[in-house]
């Protein structure tokens, strides 16, 4: 017998969009899903299926070994715990209203780790046999504790075959020692630039002298350090935006061609001043006109810039084992490949499972790093963490593609079953690949240049835009 397993949807430039579980992809006509939904298939539909390797026969022939070998590459599995965010304080010299952290001002005392708790951390760190490792430091602002930062980097460049360290700055107050420790071979800096200069002040720094200090500071980072060891991403307030050329110039002008726009995150102090429920639409209408200016400037540019985010997406629709960002994997298996340790030394399993737990929602703690690490609750919100079997899932033409965000879910509902059509990370996941799909059979040759820059080859592809007449 034949299988056929196909999802489909219509497509909004016409036609219907077919999908099948390991991730192949075509479009077709209102005719053959007829033909398809009623098991009258022609002899040149099962020859167009069974050769894109949409359809196999079981048990057991070549084709569905090979089906089955596409589907399992699109799973993640994870690795070696080789990746643990720090944070030595929440203190912080900014007060943002979008924080996610329940950051706490710089001079209130008791939350940065204190002797036992570094002593603690490192007998942590030592314990992992992972043979390289990356720690990023968050906080806060974590340049307050720079004493920590240096402990922890030499004690983990003793331990470990090749180490690399991620400050996450504010670049606002720099002293010569931040310099220096920043300034080191493997240490990278990870900033804000909240899109243009006038929506950063508005955001964070609420007046012209902080401004001036944190740009100044930001351009003398990528000049001492380099672009390839700076990164800086835009926290967007989607229902005040900045315009997306002030946004794509603000950073391309400082040699940044990397864009990873994100919404208010509803973590945190971010949940008394931002609506969680009523923003996906605006977000995703804005975030589309972003992609669109991109290909424009592109069209012109010497040097491409990308969204990363999006290319990020587009990569899993053109080929298996693109997992690298924690937020979109499936199944979305947490506390395993990397963990948080807080200011208090608890350990959690994602950044914004210590922000739910920080501001009372729930629990989501694995132990700390005085008494040892427990999964039990995490194994059993991990049981939930496919879509291959949710029952909102599986009918759905994008699934190969997508993934699930139980923690934000939490963070937003207080629950985990919400139809999932009616989350924010469906409806924006769902309009990022409608928009994605439109540009892949796009015929504008504007369109074509960025997508052929963004999936990393040297011209468009015209079968990737894959129709059966």
């Amino acid at each position: 017998m034949t299988v056929f397993p196909l999802k489909f949807k219509p497509a909004a430039d016409g036609g219907f969009f077919f999908a099948d579980d390991a991730g192949g992809y075509f479009k077709s006509d209102e005719d053959f899903l007829s033909r398809y939904v009623s098991d009258t298939l022609s002899g040149s539909d099962r020859e167009f299926l069974l050769r894109g390797g949409h359809a196999f026969e079981e048990p057991g022939d070549l084709a569905y070994a090979g089906f089955e070998f596409r589907f399992a590459s699109r799973l993640y599995v994870p690795g070696p715990l080789d990746y643990i965010i720090l944070v030595p304080t929440l203190r912080c010299n900014l007060a943002c209203g979008y924080c996610q952290v329940s950051r706490v001002n710089e001079n209130t005392p008791g939350f940065d780790w204190n002797a036992d708790t570094v002593e603690a951390v490192i007998a942590f760190l030592g314990g992992i046999s992972a043979p390289k490792m990356k720690i990023e430091f968050q906080g806060g602002e974590p340049t307050l504790r720079l004493d920590i930062l240096s402990r922890i980097r030499d004690f983990c460049r003793s331990r470990f075959d090749q180490c690399e360290f991620v400050v996450c700055t504010n670049l606002q107050n720099l002293t010569d020692e931040i310099w220096d420790f920043l300034s080191l071979p493997d240490v990278f800096v990870s900033t804000s630039l909240d899109g243009d200069v006038s929506t950063h002040e508005f955001q964070r720094t609420f007046e012209s002298r902080r401004t001036a200090q944190f740009v100044n500071n930001l351009d003398a980072a990528i000049a001492r350090l380099g672009n390839g060891k700076v990164s800086a991403l835009p926290t967007i307030n989607p229902h005040r935006p900045p315009d997306p050329k002030s946004v794509i110039e603000a950073y391309t002008s400082r040699g940044m061609h990397s864009i990873y726009l994100r919404p208010v995150n509803f973590q945190g102090f971010a949940r008394k001043r931002y609506d969680a429920h009523a923003s996906s639409s605006i977000w995703n209408n804005y975030h589309s006109r972003f992609i669109d200016e991109l290909v424009e400037y592109n069209w012109r540019a010497e040097t491409p810039a990308e969204e990363y985010y999006f290319v990020h997406c587009l990569r899993r629709i053109l080929r298996a084992g693109h997992n690298g960002h924690v937020d979109l994997r499936n199944p979305n298996v947490v506390g395993h490949g990397y963990v948080v340790i807080d200011h208090d030394g608890k350990i959690y399993p994602t950044d914004e499972a210590r922000m739910v737990s920080r501001v009372g929602q729930f629990d989501l703690s694995m132990g700390d790093v005085f008494n040892g690490m427990s999964t039990a609750t995490i194994d059993a919100l991990n049981q939930e963490a496919s879509n291959n079997f949710h029952p909102d899932c599986v009918h759905c033409a994008y699934q190969a593609f997508c993934g699930v965000d139980l923690v934000d879910d939490l963070s937003r509902y207080g629950r985990i079953d919400v139809p999932k059509h009616q989350t924010d990370f469906c409806q924006r996941h769902f309009a990022m690949f409608d928009k994605i799909f439109a540009m892949i059979y796009s015929d504008d040759p504007k369109v074509r240049k960025s997508m052929a820059i963004w999936a990393g080859v040297p011209n468009f592809d015209p079968s990737l835009a894959r129709w059966h007449r």
